[in-house]
């Protein structure tokens, strides 16, 4: 989870490999309104983004029921949002990375072919609600090497046979 640019989608799908689970990529859930909405610079409502919380919950969701460890990457960036996930998942653990905005707009205005613009970024900050003591979830510094981000959360919440 985390603002835009953070590098959820590296992250999330290095983790994934090192835990040998399904990668869910949550951007790729979103449907073609949203994408639409974002493109156009106009940031998503928490209306907007309801279903396609449900969507990431419902897939989540299903990874578990069979069996399958599972890797999702989402904003999250509100703690209704977090919540929503959670009823799809208790046991959810959110893996925060952190970014400053200044880097957020660097990374974004630099980053071709997203359909999310930098103009954006400003948006995301003022929606954010860092996860409080009482989720699940560890933050991280997002400048951090990708591999050392993975070997922190994996040390932290992977089983020892993973």
């Amino acid at each position: 989870m985390g603002v835009t640019g953070c590098g959820k989608t590296a992250v999330g799908s290095a983790l994934a490999k090192a835990l040998k689970a399904t990668f869910i990529e949550g951007d790729s859930l979103h449907p073609a309104a949203n994408v639409a909405k974002m493109a156009s610079g106009t940031p998503l409502t928490d209306d907007d983004r309801a279903g396609w919380l449900d969507t990431i919950g419902r897939s989540v969701a299903e990874e578990i029921a069979a069996g399958r460890r599972v890797v999702a990457t989402c904003s999250s960036l509100k703690r209704i949002y977090r919540d929503r996930l959670r009823s799809f998942a208790p046991d959810i653990v959110f893996v925060h990375l952190v970014l400053s905005r200044d880097e957020s707009w660097r990374r974004v205005s630099n980053r071709p072919g997203h359909f999310m613009p930098a103009s954006l970024v400003d948006s995301q900050f003022a929606t954010l609600e860092p996860p409080t003591v009482d989720e699940a979830h560890i933050s991280l510094d997002a400048t951090r090497p990708i591999k050392q981000l993975v070997r922190e959360v994996t040390a932290r919440y992977a089983p020892a046979t993973a």
